[in-house]
């Protein structure tokens, strides 16, 4: 079978969250979510008791061993419906649980493993502040050791999820600035900890979780939420730069893949039901030619997504394809959801359809998870493209 095809156990857990997105995150709710901007707790709680969050945890941790493909299937499936509920999950398999296996001490991996499998423990990211974007090595918060504690203090900006979290996973200047990349690590800090304060940000989308900026001041907490423990300690970076990267890339095209489905299957529909001059407008030249490509660039944007992630599950080196799927993707995705709104004209500028929620979440699918110029960057760098 092709390597692009769903499996037979990939599509069976497709069947199933679609499912569980028809029974437990109707169209209705979703609206509501969105204009409150309000985290259902309860179906997330209901999606982990489904074993969704188990899909990046090994076995020997409760999950069932680590399906970067599966992963994907589930977010773009989440997507599709609801912003609120796919950005936990991937907080959730993601953020958390890629992340431990990966840089997490063994401490941790067996205190917290489970944790993301059973009770769905989310992670909020904590790199971005006031002054730092793309450049995460300029960050300047900062860490010191005080004995069996770690102190920090300084400011986060854009941190998604983190009042729903059960901690940020911070990036901090743990040494002098001049040795950027050597003196960084990575701390877990709950959001309810003393000194923490949590200022949310309006955005024009990605309701449910909420933005927020996050300040520090003499924030403690004890040694062992050193990400890798204390052989993690200035050693941020290379748990940072690592495969997760890429991973994190897959993830973010497969949000903006989910979106844009829902557009296009939105937008086909509308067509043949929105009735003009006497027939519906799926008769129509222009908009016939409009869905065609919609349709075209969707399928390229699955194949990508999808290669992609079969590459990481494979561990085959993917920093080039990942970076390329990561720009084509959320590009082309959004130039999907802005034609299928112009199908529905006036009715996909109002909050009675769906669609208007498309285009406020696909607009920031372009800068969420590294920039397109970053990719550009990073493509050309990876493939040793001179720069003089």
């Amino acid at each position: 079978m092709n390597h692009l095809q769903d499996s037979e156990q990939v599509a069976m857990i497709r069947d199933s969250v679609r499912s569980f997105i028809e029974k437990e995150m109707p169209r209705e709710k979703v609206k509501q979510w969105d204009k409150s901007n309000t985290f259902p707790r309860d179906v997330h709680d209901k999606l982990v008791a489904m074993g969704c969050t188990g899909l990046t945890v090994p076995e020997a941790y409760g999950g069932t061993g680590r399906n970067i493909t599966s992963t994907v299937v589930v977010i773009e499936e989440l997507c599709s419906r609801s912003m609120a509920v796919g950005c936990a999950y991937i907080q959730s398999s993601c953020y958390a649980g890629l992340n431990l296996v990966e840089v997490g001490s063994e401490a941790q991996k067996d205190n917290l493993l489970p944790k993301v499998a059973e009770q769905g423990l989310m992670f909020a990211y904590g790199l971005s502040e006031p002054d730092v974007g793309s450049d995460v090595a300029s960050v300047r918060t900062t860490a010191v050791r005080r004995r069996d504690k770690v102190v920090i203090n300084g400011a986060k900006r854009f941190c998604s999820g983190a009042a729903i979290s059960d901690y940020i996973y911070t990036l901090v200047r743990s040494g002098p600035v001049e040795d950027r990349y050597n003196n960084l690590s990575l701390v877990l800090i709950p959001p309810t900890a003393d000194g923490v304060l949590l200022e949310p940000q309006d955005t024009l989308g990605l309701k449910g979780g909420g933005t927020f900026d996050v300040s520090f001041s003499d924030v403690e907490v004890p040694s062992e939420n050193i990400v890798g423990g204390e052989e993690g300690w200035n050693k941020g970076w290379l748990k940072l730069a690592g495969p997760g990267l890429d991973i994190e890339k897959v993830e973010v095209a497969a949000m903006a893949l989910g979106i844009a489905k829902a557009a296009v299957d939105d937008a086909w529909q509308y067509a043949q039901e929105r009735i003009q001059f006497g027939k519906p407008i799926c008769t129509l030249q222009s908009i016939r030619h409009m869905l065609a490509d919609a349709k075209t660039k969707l399928e390229a944007c699955r194949l990508m997504t999808y290669n992609a992630a079969w590459m990481v599950d494979n561990d085959i080196p993917a920093a080039v394809e990942t970076a390329m799927t990561k720009l084509f993707v959320c590009d082309t995705c959004r130039d999907i959801v802005l034609s299928c709104q112009q199908v529905m004209g006036a009715y996909g500028y109002v909050r009675d359809f769906d669609m208007e929620r498309y285009v406020r979440d696909i607009l920031v699918m372009p800068i969420l998870g590294g920039s397109s110029a970053i990719q550009k960057n990073n493509i050309c760098n990876r493939l040793k493209l001179p720069k003089k």
